[in-house]
């Protein structure tokens, strides 16, 4: 799966190679019991809050900025615990910037060195905001991949929008076709980097996509497909 003529591998950050600990809905929970909130339904009012805001970016050209950023998730905060005072919103935009919120698969750095090895070039490429420079910085795990970040804040464009991945093999220095980009999700990462004419791998760890052949279950997965490079 990873073509022979691969010159870059750049990797999803949430999802793929980054894992919030503990998991979104138990931090939000967390944060409506300090505040005296709803606690009920906060799964559902999280997920749809996010498709919204999703649609909502779709009809602006995935156009985005470290405001657009800000605001996409006070809103998302709102809708998810009605009620919540901005105190409890900047609380919750804060520990997402922190590297302890975070975990990194154990697989991980080892398929980065592998990789590396191979005389590959890594990077990270994620729809995120200037937070991920602090959680980069605490996560020494992810070094290798620390040389060549995109965030979608600073370009101004979200995946999957073109111009994102227009960044990514800029920064790869390669051609689209000699890059390859591994994620999580089916429509930002798979779908988004083969129309911009890069190589793709779904990171598929629930066996949801079985009729996506370029796929792992796991990071270590990739490390089975590299014989060639």
């Amino acid at each position: 799966m990873i073509p022979p003529g691969t010159k870059a591998v750049f990797f999803d950050a949430v999802g793929t190679v980054l894992m919030p600990h503990p998991g979104a809905v138990t931090i939000y929970t967390e944060m409506a019991r300090r505040y005296g909130l709803e606690t009920d339904a906060i799964r559902p009012r999280l997920i749809e809050a996010f498709h919204d805001e999703d649609w909502l970016d779709e009809r602006a050209n995935w156009v985005t900025s470290e405001d657009r950023e800000r605001e996409r998730w006070r809103t998302i905060v709102r809708r998810t615990l009605p009620g919540a005072p901005d105190d409890c919103f900047d609380e919750l935009y804060q520990h997402f910037a922190d590297p302890e919120a975070w975990r990194v698969p154990a697989d991980a750095p080892g398929v980065f060195a592998t990789l590396a090895e191979r005389g590959l070039r890594l990077g990270l490429a994620s729809n995120y905001d200037s937070r991920l420079d602090s959680v980069l910085a605490g996560r020494p795990e992810l070094v290798r991949l620390a040389e060549r970040v995109v965030i979608s804040s600073r370009v101004g464009v979200r995946k999957p929008g073109a111009g994102f991945f227009r960044r990514v093999v800029e920064l790869a220095d390669c051609e689209a076709d000699e890059v390859l980009l591994v994620g999580d999700d089916y429509g930002n990462d798979y779908l988004g980097a083969t129309a911009a004419g890069m190589q793709a791998i779904l990171l598929d760890p629930e066996n949801r996509r079985p009729d996506i052949p370029q796929r792992v279950t796991s990071l270590a997965g990739l490390l089975e497909q590299i014989r060639g490079l």
